[in-house]
């Protein structure tokens, strides 16, 4: 695969400030990881000012946990807030840092299924969700699994740059671009493994209205079409924050059996009944911001008005 190569252009004067912010990321990044801890908890507050993301964050968890008290709810906002702030610490981690503190910082259970996989020589989809730990998450995974990942350019080059070179540290794939079915497909008939989120609303087109929380969510059909066309296994990862601050738990389970079934709605209705399952564990780490509802049934009025 094709690396990433810097380019002199990067240097131009309007990218000086970005760069100071940058070097100021790594720096941080090397500090020890309850100090970083505590900087996002100082930080999260600063988030309140992107009001439009904190309040979808409102509208999304009072959709998904209406038997909560308003109170409960509003706590709930703020941990989202905590832990999206330190997901900025965390990417940081997973970019700038070595392989041996990734190493310390988790644990991880449930490697048997990508050696099973391995074995039978068929690709593996590794199914996850968008978690506010899905940066490191994915570097504790590259320790210990080789798979390609999946791309979207930034519109800022320095930022695309860093990003692109951070991931390249534990993914050796990064620059499939994310609709690049074809190349997914290809890869996993060679015996890949893919990293692969489904959990955003990309429209009507190519998705069906399942339940996610007793709200009927638009979510893609392409899980169903990928496995079967790429021959492959489809095998849930997630991670989580430890709420005891021992570090993170990477959890591997168990691929899907007959899957795909045939029948795209029970299959797409299996992966968002997983991923409530879940995101139910710890719900503060959900990346709640996002317009998850933004498609809503014929009808049925916009959440986010």
């Amino acid at each position: 695969m094709k690396r990433t190569h810097f380019s002199w252009t990067l240097l131009h004067p309007r990218h000086w400030l970005l760069w100071l912010l940058s070097l100021l990321w790594i720096f941080l990044a090397q500090l020890p990881w309850h100090w970083q801890m505590w900087l996002a908890r100082r930080v999260a507050p600063l988030l309140y000012l992107k009001k439009q993301r904190i309040n979808q964050a409102r509208i999304n968890i009072a959709k998904c946990f209406p038997h909560l008290s308003e109170a409960e709810r509003e706590h709930l906002v703020r941990k989202n807030a905590e832990s999206m702030a330190a997901a900025i610490f965390e990417t940081g981690i997973g970019w700038f840092c070595g392989g041996r503190r990734l190493r310390r910082l988790h644990t991880i259970r449930g490697l048997e299924h990508i050696e099973q996989a391995r074995q039978e020589g068929v690709g593996i989809l590794l199914l996850t969700t968008h978690f506010s730990t899905l940066d490191i998450g994915s570097a504790f995974l590259g320790q210990h699994v080789v798979f390609d990942g999946l791309y979207r350019p930034h519109s800022n080059p320095v930022y695309d740059y860093l990003q692109r070179k951070g991931r390249e540290t534990y993914c050796e794939g990064v620059a499939i671009p994310r609709d690049s079915i074809r190349t997914m497909i290809s890869r996993l008939r060679k015996g890949r493994a893919i990293w692969y989120a489904p959990d955003r609303d990309l429209g009507r087109k190519n998705s069906v209205f399942v339940n996610f929380f007793g709200v009927a969510t638009a979510m893609i059909t392409a899980t169903s079409k990928i496995a079967e066309m790429g021959r492959a296994k489809v095998i849930p990862f997630t991670q989580r924050r430890l709420p005891d601050g021992s570090g993170y738990e990477l959890v591997i389970h168990p691929a899907f059996d007959n899957f795909p079934s045939g029948d795209e709605q029970a299959d797409t209705q299996r992966i968002a009944s997983f991923m409530e399952r879940e995101i139910a564990k710890c719900p503060e780490q959900y990346f709640w911001a996002q317009k998850r509802f933004k498609t809503r049934p014929e009808g049925e009025a916009d959440f986010y008005q």
